[in-house]
């Protein structure tokens, strides 16, 4: 076996060039193939933990005939007591924040321009909160008794062209159907570094929000991070009540855990196709050897080499330019990857709405994917140098030793 591999090394240095080149087509495929897997896990991870942490949390407490489509503020939708219900969850072991927040859908209006808004109403105070006040831009965070201000994203005051201290035209709908318009000073301006999210939330401070909705002493959800996200299930479990409904971050965010799931198919079509091509590089490369060493072959027949050993010859080529091409890829690939993680990719202006993707993605490889993609490329690239293989050791030694050199 030994001895098969120091002849194939011995081959494949006949034409450097086109052993190195061969190797690199292996190794480049190798690498886009990491740098797809750690982009995707990057992007699905990141549009994960920062729906958890913004918008679902990874669970909620609502009313049983709550329905978040529709933005319901009928106070039978509406959990009364918020804080009390509140202070029971929060007393679970796993529970690390539980907290009222209150859903309504408006206009924010200026001068000359308006934009559809959802409000969140929050209580300041609570850590559940500190996504956004960590990311103030300018001005100050909200506190519990402010009747008259607000906060805006980052996206929508570009959009409107505001700034801290100006005034605008808030327009809710409230408990009863009716529109009710308050004007409302701006606090300060928050930025998630999600364009989707920070372009249509605004803040108002949960009393005054119950107060502009007409929805008094009721909240549309309580909110809840976990200590531990494995302990979903179990406190799902213990919160398990007739009055209420408990949704756990993975029914609330099905459609991004379908999107990955599809993703990850189409994604695995497009690995087939790069193996595909890197295998027929192999292909070519040990064909053209296979002819250029005809006479070659025709000699090793007729001094004894059995079909098998010069079988297992070409098998040897294949899986040097294997190893070969794997370690140029796991080079390459490790180095595009670093790049990514610390400076990611922008899609800022790519107008990406619908789910809370950040502005920027971040790579992230995982061990399964790097072991994974590498076994697959060292396989497919050792299957791509059978045919040639077979072709050598089926060759007759006669008309071998007849080729012309």
């Amino acid at each position: 076996m030994i001895q098969l591999f120091k002849m194939a090394f011995r081959d494949l240095g006949r034409n450097r060039r086109r052993s190195f080149f061969s190797a690199l087509a292996v190794g480049m495929g190798l690498a886009l193939l990491l740098l797809v897997a750690a982009f995707i896990q990057g992007e699905f991870s990141s549009t994960i933990d920062s729906t958890i942490r913004l918008q679902s949390g990874h669970l909620q407490v609502r009313a049983k005939s709550y329905d978040e489509s529709k933005t319901s503020l009928k106070w039978e939708d509406l959990i009364e007591n918020p804080d009390q219900v509140a202070a029971q969850v929060a007393s679970l072991a796993p529970v690390k924040v539980s907290t009222p927040r209150l859903y309504a859908s408006g206009f924010v209006s200026t001068v000359d321009e308006s934009s559809g808004v959802r409000i969140f109403g929050i209580d300041p105070q609570s850590a559940a909160n500190d996504p956004y006040r960590d990311g103030m831009v300018s001005g100050s965070f909200l506190t519990a008794d402010d009747r008259e201000g607000l906060l805006i994203g980052q996206t929508l005051a570009d959009k409107l062209g505001l700034k801290i201290g100006d005034q605008i035209s808030l327009s809710v709908n409230t408990s009863n159907g009716d529109v009710d318009e308050q004007p409302f000073t701006i606090r300060g301006i928050y930025s998630t570094q999600i364009g989707g999210f920070d372009g249509i939330t605004v803040f108002l401070p949960l009393a005054k929000a119950q107060t502009i909705t007409q929805t008094e002493n009721h909240a549309s959800t309580i909110f809840v991070l976990l200590k531990d996200n494995a302990q979903t299930d179990a406190v799902v479990v213990a919160l398990q009540s007739p009055d209420y409904q408990v949704l756990s971050w993975q029914k609330m965010n099905e459609i991004i855990l379908q999107t990955e799931t599809m993703a990850n198919s189409y994604i695995s079509l497009m690995y087939l196709i790069v193996l595909a091509i890197t295998a027929s590089v192999i292909i070519n490369t040990l064909i053209m050897s296979v002819y250029e060493r005809t006479r070659e072959i025709g000699i090793l027949s007729a001094i004894g080499m059995k079909g098998s050993r010069i079988l297992g010859l070409f098998l040897a080529e294949s899986s040097l330019l294997a190893v070969g091409g794997v370690i140029l890829g796991l080079i390459l690939g490790g180095l595009a990857i670093a790049y990514f993680t610390k400076y990611g990719f922008s899609i800022a202006n790519m107008g990406v709405t619908g789910i809370l993707i950040g502005n920027t993605i971040y790579t992230q490889l995982t061990m399964k994917d790097t072991v994974t993609l590498t076994i697959m490329t060292f396989v497919v690239t050792l299957l791509a140098g059978l045919y040639p293989a077979v072709m050598a050791s089926r060759m007759e030694p006669v008309e071998a030793l007849r080729a012309e050199k």
